[in-house]
């Protein structure tokens, strides 16, 4: 069973945490079942960029972003090699390290 590792976070993930997941689970949906309180203003259908994340070990194991996912990655705050949009992200069988951006390019947030 693979394990996402989330790092600290001011904000969203204060202490970091360590979540057990399946393959195939999504990575949004599994953070905020968690309590981790990851963006996501357009209610996780890839149509903004809030809930931006950079993969930091795992990231080849991941499903391949489309086309959709990887125009609305350029519109994000702090972009990566290893960046992906965590509604699009399918885990896959090795485990991950996820770093959650310090910013999003998200003006109002509804939690704030």
């Amino acid at each position: 069973m693979p394990k996402v590792v989330f790092l600290p976070h001011e904000t969203h993930c204060p202490e970091g945490m360590v979540i057990d997941v399946n393959p195939g689970d999504n990575l949004i949906e599994v953070a905020l079942e968690q309590g981790i309180d990851i963006e996501h203003a357009c209610e996780m259908s890839c149509a903004c960029t809030t809930c931006h994340v950079v993969v930091r070990e795992g990231f080849d194991s991941l499903n391949e972003a489309d086309e959709l996912e990887e125009d609305m990655l350029d519109k994000a705050w702090g972009l990566e090699p290893e960046s992906r949009l965590s509604c699009q992200i399918e885990v896959g069988d090795e485990d991950l390290v996820v770093e959650l951006p310090k910013y999003t390019i998200n003006i109002v947030s509804e939690s704030h």
